[in-house]
């Protein structure tokens, strides 16, 4: 398994192996693509009823969907967003969604745990953004938020669980 270049990554972008809507060149690195946060949210509803962490809670029942072009996350806080890029990857092509170390440096997470994408997925990226740093941040819409790494399988795959087509956070 191999992470792939931005040359590499410019190749399967022409092969059609991994799509990109939308697709801005400029926005690619040396070994990843950096994406931006799109307009929606997701916050936690302040309920004071513990909830079984089990397989059968749904996050959408503990949050409420906002739209905005900016919010501010608080210290200890934790919402969901979503890139406004949709990537789709082939069966033999999977990644890795990691934050940007200018955000880092401010106590910012973009994903808690969950920063695999499965070979073939065709969706837009939600981000698990928790703000451990000590100031409130106000995140922007258009930012870019995260970056999107790429690497080869062994074998080929398709994603085709819960989140196979999420369209929001």
């Amino acid at each position: 398994m191999s992470i792939l270049t931005k040359n590499e990554i410019l190749k399967e972008v022409r092969k059609g192996s991994i799509k990109i809507i939308p697709f801005n060149k400029s926005a690619l690195g040396p070994g990843s693509i950096d994406l931006t946060l799109s307009n929606k949210f997701r916050v936690f509803k302040k309920l004071k009823k513990v909830m079984d962490a089990n397989e059968n809670l749904n996050y959408q029942d503990i949050t409420k969907l906002v739209t905005t072009d900016s919010i501010v996350v608080k210290p200890g806080e934790t919402i969901l967003g979503i890139t406004q890029e949709k990537i789709t990857l082939a069966s033999n092509l999977c990644g890795w969604l990691e934050g940007r170390s200018r955000f880092a440096r401010l106590g910012l997470l973009v994903h808690i745990s969950a920063s695999f994408m499965q070979p073939g997925i065709s969706n837009r990226q939600v981000l698990e953004i928790s703000n451990m740093g000590a100031v409130s941040l106000r995140l922007h819409a258009g930012t870019k938020m995260c970056q999107f790494i790429f690497q080869k399988t062994i074998g080929k795959a398709k994603y085709s669980g819960r989140f196979v087509d999420q369209k929001e956070p």
